[in-house]
C-alpha cells in the first residue's frame, strides 16, 4: 500500500508551535521501524469507523515523524488526529514490523497535554474528569443525589429530551454510561483480609479499581469468593488508590507515576505473593510500571519487582490450577460469548485463560464473535471524550455479540461492561453481561445463573 503523501497532513491548520518538545518526543527508531505497509488499517476501529488516513496508526505515525522533523506544525488538525486513536493497541498485535505504536502515542500524547492549550470546554471536561474518576470518595459525593436522579425518574425525562447532547456531547456521553447503583457503591465492604477455605495456597492481594468497586462492586465480591475457595489468603488494602490507568492511558503522566508510586508502596507493605488484578485496562497499566518509572532513582528497581507479581485474575487461576469444584449454571446446556477486552487481548495477550476457565464450568458452551478483537468503544474515557466515534464501535460490537445467539455475556473490563451494557439497552436487547469471575462464583456456590442475577438486582 502507498505512503501517505504529505498533502494529507494538516499544513494549513494554525500553528500551536513548530514541534515536539526535547523531553521524550515520539522516538525516531520506534518510528522508522514503520514502514507503512498498511497491515494496521483493518484492525484500526478508529480508520474503520472514519476512514481517513491520519486517523490511522500509520498515519500517526507518519504525522509524528513530520512534527519531529520540523515539517509539519503541532496544531489543532494533528492533535485532533492523535486525539481520535482508542488506544486499543490492535495495530501493535497487527503489525509485521514490530512497530511499537503504544509508546509512540504515549509519548505523543504526553506532548500534547504539555504543549498544546485545548479549548476551555474541552479543558474543563477533562479536568472534571481526571480530579474525579481516579478518586473513588470524591466521585461517591458526586453519585448520592444522581441515584436521587435516577429514582424520580428524572434521567429517563432527559434522556428523551436530548437537550444535553446539544450542549454537550461528551457530558451527554458521560450521562449515558450511568448505570444503577446498589448500596455497595457507596463504601468498601470486603474485609481487608480474607482467610482461604481449606488448605492455604498462596497470599494474594487484590486491587479494587476506582470505577468498578462504584459502578460493579459485585465483581469484586465474586473474584474474592472464587479465590478463598481457591486456596488463596486474599489482602484487600483499604487505603488503595488508582492504579494510574486512566492518567497514563491519556497521557497524564505525572499523575499515572504518583499513583503507581502509591500502588508500589501499598501493596509492598502488604507482603503478598501476587498482586491480582480483574480490570484488563488496570492490570495493563501496572505491568507497564516497569516502563513508566524507568527513571525514577528511588522506585525504578521497585517497580520491576512489583511488575512480576502482578497477574491477571484469570491468567493466575490458569497459572497455579483452578482446584474448586464447578456446579452446572442452569439445567441445559449454557451458551456464553466471551468479549477479549483490548487492553487484555493486546496489552497483555491474554487470550485462552479467560476461555479455560469458563470452559470448566460444566454444560458451558462458548460461541466466538465476528471481529472479536475490535474495541467496543470503551477504551478509558474515549466514549466521553470522542462519543461519535465511540457509538458507532458500540453498536457494531454489540451487534457481534448478540449475532452469537448466546443467553450470556461474560467481559472482564469495567469499561467494556458499561459500554456493552449501555449498546444492549439502546437496541433493547436483554442480555446479561457478567464478569467471567462472577460466573465462576456462581458456579462454585451451587446457584443458578438466574438465581445469581436476581441478586444483582
Amino acid at each position: 500500500m502507498s505512503q501517505p503523501q504529505s498533502a494529507t497532513l494538516p499544513v494549513d491548520a494554525p500553528c500551536q508551535g513548530l514541534g515536539f518538545d526535547a523531553f521524550n518526543p515520539p522516538d525516531a527508531k520506534l518510528i522508522d521501524a514503520c514502514v507503512h505497509c498498511g497491515f494496521c488499517l483493518a484492525t484500526c476501529p478508529s480508520y474503520r469507523v472514519l476512514g481517513t488516513e491520519m486517523d490511522s496508526p500509520r498515519g500517526r505515525v507518519y504525522l509524528m515523524d513530520a512534527i519531529n522533523a520540523g515539517e509539519v506544525p503541532f496544531s489543532p488538525a494533528a492533535v485532533k488526529h492523535f486525539d481520535s486513536c482508542l488506544g486499543c493497541l490492535a495495530c501493535v498485535t497487527t503489525c509485521p514490523s514490530g512497530v511499537q505504536y503504544d509508546k509512540l502515542i504515549e509519548s505523543t500524547r504526553a506532548q500534547v497535554n504539555r504543549n498544546f492549550d485545548r479549548p476551555i470546554i474541552e479543558k474543563l471536561i477533562r479536568t472534571l474528569i481526571f480530579n474525579l474518576f481516579p478518586y473513588p470518595d470524591r466521585l461517591r459525593i458526586l453519585m448520592r443525589p444522581l441515584t436521587v436522579y435516577q429514582s424520580i425518574g428524572l434521567q429517563g425525562w432527559v434522556r428523551s429530551m436530548g437537550f444535553l447532547k446539544l450542549i454537550s456531547p461528551q457530558l451527554s456521553a458521560m450521562e449515558g454510561m450511568l448505570l444503577k447503583l446498589s448500596p455497595e457503591a457507596f463504601q468498601d465492604t470486603l474485609p481487608e483480609t480474607i482467610a482461604p477455605v481449606g488448605q492455604p495456597r498462596y497470599r494474594v492481594g487484590m486491587l479494587l479499581g476506582c470505577v468498578q468497586r462504584l459502578f460493579n462492586p459485585a465483581v469484586n465480591a465474586a473474584t474474592m469468593r472464587v479465590l478463598t475457595a481457591n486456596g488463596c489468603e486474599v489482602v484487600i488494602p483499604k487505603n488503595q488508590g488508582c492504579c494510574g490507568a486512566l492518567s497514563h492511558h491519556q497521557g497524564e503522566e505525572d499523575s499515572a507515576r504518583s499513583f503507581a508510586r502509591q500502588m508500589i508502596n501499598i501493596f509492598e507493605a502488604s507482603s503478598v505473593d501476587y498482586v491480582l488484578v480483574n480490570a484488563s485496562g488496570c492490570g495493563h497499566t501496572m505491568k507497564e510500571y516497569g516502563h513508566l518509572l524507568k527513571n525514577d532513582v528511588e522506585y525504578c528497581d521497585r517497580a520491576i519487582a512489583f511488575v512480576k507479581k502482578v497477574r491477571d485474575v484469570q491468567e493466575f487461576l490458569v497459572e497455579v490450577g483452578f482446584t474448586a469444584p464447578l456446579s452446572p449454571l442452569q439445567s441445559e446446556p449454557l451458551t456464553l460469548v466471551y468479549q477479549d477486552a483490548c487492553h487484555m487481548i493486546h496489552g497483555q495477550k491474554i487470550t485462552s485463560q479467560p476461555r479455560k476457565l469458563l470452559r470448566q464450568i460444566p454444560g458451558v458452551k462458548l460461541k466466538e464473535p465476528v471481529d472479536a478483537a475490535l474495541c467496543c468503544g470503551s477504551a478509558g474515557i474515549y466514549n466521553i471524550l470522542q462519543p461519535e466515534v465511540a457509538e458507532e464501535l458500540g453498536r457494531q460490537k454489540v451487534n457481534n455479540l448478540t449475532k452469537t445467539g448466546a443467553s450470556a455475556i461474560a467481559s472482564a473490563n469495567i469499561g467494556c461492561y458499561v459500554q456493552i451494557s449501555k449498546h444492549l439497552e439502546l437496541q433493547g436487547k436483554a442480555v446479561p453481561v457478567l464478569h467471567p469471575m462472577q460466573y465462576l462464583d456462581f458456579s462454585i456456590r451451587g446457584i443458578s445463573l438466574e438465581e445469581g442475577l436476581k441478586t444483582l438486582n
